[in-house]
């Protein structure tokens, strides 16, 4: 396989926050949310699901490793979500998390790292990067929103693939990008979420303009866009993410599959 060819793995969206891609031989999966529409019950506002997931955890097939950016809130982590948990090896998520979660998570603090075992040999290296939920410096965020946690996998002759996580924070990507060579694909959490009631109505994840931001930053190649709909408190979708990239002229790095999903 040429190095074109691992770059562009396929990178299933299914809403909300939750893909799934092959890598290394591994399935990953991104915050699990199956759940029908509805007002789910969440710390602080009650989270509003409008519209249903484009798949069914039944439909997956085998899951070798979660990747959960944080587990206490409903549109990252919802009741058919848990439940997957139960069936997948291992789940990876903040330090808060591993230790709610049972024996079968593992949290990540920044910058720690653990090596997977690839089905053909080698390994891949999963470490757990910075994410701020919500604006300003972590220490007053994170008593309101809670801890996240960003994920970069890489691997002998694999690319370099960057999970964001719900992330607010440029200057966490900005520490990202000194950690590692530029980045072959980018999955972002956007969506410009907000709620009138928290931090002024700030931003608690990336808008898209951000979005493309980050995606300088990271030199990404490739960048595929999730956390953009089904829910209420998701202010900018997939038109606004477009429009910011292009006026960024990073109209190409948008994944070419998830522009044919339009």
């Amino acid at each position: 396989m040429s190095q074109h060819d691992t770059q562009q793995f396929p990178v299933r969206v299914f809403g909300g926050p939750t893909a799934l891609f092959e890598y290394g031989g591994l399935r990953f999966l991104t915050d699990p949310t199956f759940d029908g529409p509805g007002d789910y019950a969440s710390p602080g506002p009650t989270l509003v699901k409008t519209a249903p997931s484009a798949t069914t955890p039944a439909d997956l097939g085998p899951i070798d490793v979660v990747l959960l950016s944080h587990d206490e809130h409903a549109d990252n982590l919802d009741t058919s979500g848990r439940a997957l948990l139960a069936d997948v090896p291992l789940t990876l998520t903040t330090p808060g998390g591993g230790e709610r979660l049972g024996k079968k998570a593992k949290g990540l603090a920044d910058w720690e790292s653990i090596e997977l075992d690839r089905p053909d040999g080698g390994t891949i290296t999963v470490t757990g990067v910075p994410a701020i939920h919500g604006p300003g410096p972590r220490e007053e965020v994170e008593p309101i929103s809670g801890q996240v946690v960003g994920f970069v996998l890489t691997g002998e002759g694999l690319p370099t693939v960057y999970v964001s996580g719900d992330n607010a924070s440029l200057d966490a990507v900005k520490e990202i990008a000194e950690h590692f060579s530029a980045v072959d694909t980018a999955i972002l959490f956007a969506g410009a979420p907000r709620f009138p009631m928290l931090y002024d109505n700030g931003l608690i994840v990336l808008d898209s303009a951000q979005a493309a931001e980050a995606t300088k930053i990271l030199g990404a190649r490739r960048v595929v866009p999730v956390h953009l709909d089904s829910w209420a408190h998701f202010t900018e979708g997939r038109d606004e993410l477009e429009a910011a990239f292009t006026a960024a002229g990073l109209a190409d790095r948008l994944d070419a599959d998830w522009i044919r999903r339009a």
